[in-house]
């Protein structure tokens, strides 16, 4: 799905019908000449519909930029910022109208809306042929169960709807059960499945399949401690699916290649591509040459400790020899340098001996020279031909496999205690380390402990870490036992209440209705 829409006609019909207020996509010639009734005319029509949605998600507030990573990365206990910035966020002194996710949840609700809408017009329609209605169907019911999968996580008992609502009743809306949403979601996910193709190919590679969708099930059912259908829809994908676990740990994240960035373990991925959507989240993850290398202002000598002159015969400095080997294999490091791995985690101490995963996860040398900070390797890429500061095809990751065995164990042991669990969780570890360390022999909270770890080391700055914390209760715990560096203090600061996100402060003064069953606002009042 590389040539994502940009049709006006998709992006009017999103504003058009849209709850929340996005007159940036709307335009005066188009809004007489294009109607529900004169658009789902055909299956083209529907397909441009569903891209439409697709393409919210690739918002700076979504995954593009930091803005889910903000609240699913910073503030636990493996990414933090390299310097005094994101402080509101990493250090929890969220409050209404301060880093509340307020774009954040404008952009989900785009998402609900256009899904909504779409829904209404292409499911039944007998204009479409039934394959790709079916399929147009099952993707917006995923699409939107992602929206309310991250309403929910975020903010807990949101505004619900399945049917379009007139303007008034839209702004009188208060929120709903949390679990009543999750409910329905599950429902529609498990339609969706009943829908969606096993695979696709060509440019349609990165939409939604069934296999995503179970995915997003699993998440839900294991977030909601519902053990044996988390555990079921995991097997699913483990059995049935195309999906394998690759036998290199770096190669899941190799992206080097913009036209084979979609490997056999990624289920589901927010594709970019440099000059149409590119991303800008890679830039936080790429450090800044300004900041590098380790004493960067010092003089640069070779390999053999001769001094590196200019062409003019003056001395470079570190800095300026480090980028220029850089560039003689055409990288530099051009990035943000936001978000960077915390000390614990970037000491190779922590991680058990022999844990393959390190290397390919955290870099603190970089051709022979010393960093400064450490760096997440999975999701730097230095290239300057095709990943440019600012365009970036490098694809998000939502869903991949070995999060999904990693699922079935936890959701096994929870029933029936380790015995059954340990294949799971082994197969994971088996390309991790050099040699096998396969686990055997724990209790069943040994095992359920251990998942803490194993979840953190495999699945780090993947987007899954401070929700991890969350579902198992051990958020506070954890980010007061955590070595922060010295411009950051989340632990004087966070509390209970700081699991989820106040109903942010712009849509309360648009409606008020949202503090009615909860006049604390989650907390923050």
């Amino acid at each position: 799905m590389k040539n994502i829409l940009k049709n006006k006609v998709v992006l009017v019909l999103l504003g058009l019908f849209a709850i929340i207020s996005c007159d940036e996509y709307l335009e005066e010639d188009l809004r007489d000449a294009i109607t529900p009734e004169n658009f789902y005319n055909n299956d083209k029509e529907a397909e441009l519909a569903v891209n439409g949605i697709y393409r919210i998600f690739h918002d700076n507030n979504l995954y593009r930029q930091r803005g889910l990573d903000n609240y699913y990365t910073h503030g636990a206990d493996v990414v933090g910022p390299n310097r005094n910035v994101n402080g509101s966020i990493h250090n929890y002194l969220i409050a209404e109208g301060v880093a509340d996710g307020n774009g954040t949840w404008a952009q989900l609700y785009e998402v609900v809306n256009g899904t909504t809408e779409f829904l209404a017009n292409i499911d039944g329609n007998e204009k479409l042929t039934e394959a790709n209605k079916n399929q147009a169907v099952g993707e917006l019911l995923f699409l939107r169960a992602l929206a309310f999968y991250h309403l929910t996580n975020l903010w807990g008992d949101v505004p619900y709807f399945r049917e379009m609502l007139n303007p008034i009743e839209a702004g009188e809306l208060g929120r709903y059960d949390k679990d009543l949403i999750r409910t329905d979601m599950k429902d529609d996910l498990t339609r969706a499945i009943s829908l969606l193709p096993s695979s696709y190919s060509g440019s349609d590679l990165g939409r939604a399949t069934k296999w995503a969708a179970y995915a997003l099930k699993a998440k839900f059912h294991l977030f909601d401690k519902e053990w044996a259908l988390a555990k079921s829809a995991c097997d699913e994908i483990i059995n049935n699916s195309p999906h394998t676990l690759l036998d290199n740990y770096a190669d899941v994240f190799n992206q080097l290649d913009p036209t084979n960035a979609i490997n056999n373990e990624h289920i589901f991925i927010i594709d970019f591509k440099a000059d149409e959507l590119a991303t800008t989240r890679t830039d936080d993850y790429n450090p800044r040459i300004r900041d590098e290398p380790s004493n960067r202002n010092g003089n640069a000598v070779d390999e053999f400790g001769n001094p590196v002159l200019k062409a003019n015969g003056t001395q470079m400095k570190r800095w300026e020899y480090f980028q220029s080997l850089m560039l003689e294999q055409e990288e530099d490091m051009q990035g943000y340098g936001w978000s960077v791995p915390l000390p614990e985690i970037a000491d190779r101490n922590n991680w058990q001996e022999g844990d393959l995963r390190y290397d390919a996860s955290i870099v603190t040398e970089y051709l022979g020279f010393q960093l400064a900070f450490p760096y997440y390797r999975k999701n730097w890429n230095l290239d300057q031909v095709n990943s440019l500061r600012g365009n970036h095809h490098e694809n998000y990751i939502v869903f991949r496999l070995a999060d999904i065995y990693l699922m079935a164990a936890e959701a096994e042991n929870e029933m029936n205690g380790p015995a059954n669990a340990y294949a799971y969780v082994n197969k994971v570890r088996e390309r991790a380390f050099d040699p096998d360390q396969p686990w055997s022999g724990m209790s069943q909270t040994e095992f359920r402990e251990a998942m803490y770890s194993e979840r953190k080391f495999e699945l780090a700055a993947e987007g899954h870490r401070k929700m991890d914390l969350i579902r198992w209760g051990i958020l506070l715990d954890v980010v007061k036992s955590t070595v922060h560096r010295n411009w950051n203090n989340p632990a004087a600061n966070i509390q209970p209440y700081h699991v989820l996100l106040p109903i942010p402060q712009a849509q309360i003064l648009l409606n008020e209705n949202l503090l009615t069953s909860d006049p604390s606002n989650n907390g923050y009042r």
